[in-house]
């Protein structure tokens, strides 16, 4: 059996009008994404599907927890994510997608909703995370590390640009 079979909706038996649903994620659901940069988490998905006989409107409501890297001390924490995203679907002579709207047969029967949640739950994510973002402290000894470091790098530097020239002769 798939495990991801639990997220397709039967839309050929559904009739029009507003259906919800509610997923759990876990760490499971990200082993079946090989490539996931994130491989862990716990995360509540609301989903709506509102069937009208010309179009799907897709709502996801998150809210969750990945496990994610620190990025500025490396090390794991709970990021805690939230997002609100919509999808439409509409429907044509041949499958294919735009940037939120996905493009479907009319006779198709079921509809997988897996891989956008996948998407939606990466693009909660942001860009630098940090401790800051799940209002806790980075490792210690790691920021004491990055700030000797960080100590070092200015001790080697020039105290000012005339500094630098200095060393430099003019060969006219």
């Amino acid at each position: 059996m798939d495990a991801l079979e639990h997220f397709t909706i039967p839309v050929s038996g559904l009739h029009n009008g507003l259906h919800e649903y509610d997923f759990d994620i876990d760490g499971t659901f990200f082993q079946c994404f090989p490539e996931s940069p994130i491989k862990d988490g716990s995360v509540a998905v609301h989903f709506i599907f509102d069937k009208s006989s010309d179009m799907y409107t897709l709502t996801f409501q998150l809210e969750g927890m990945v496990k994610t890297a620190c990025d500025r001390c490396l090390e794991e924490f709970d990021l805690p994510i939230e997002a609100d995203e919509m999808l439409l679907v509409k429907f044509d002579e041949k499958e294919w997608e735009d940037a939120d709207i996905i493009y479907i047969l009319r006779e198709t029967p079921r509809l997988n909703v897996a891989r956008y949640i996948y998407e939606y739950i990466n693009l909660a994510v942001p860009i630098a995370k940090t401790h800051d973002d799940a209002d806790e402290d980075c490792d210690p000894e790691m920021l004491k590390f990055l700030k000797q470091e960080e100590v070092d790098d200015d001790s080697n530097a020039p105290s000012s640009v005339w500094d630098a020239l200095k060393g430099m002769q003019n060969d006219n």
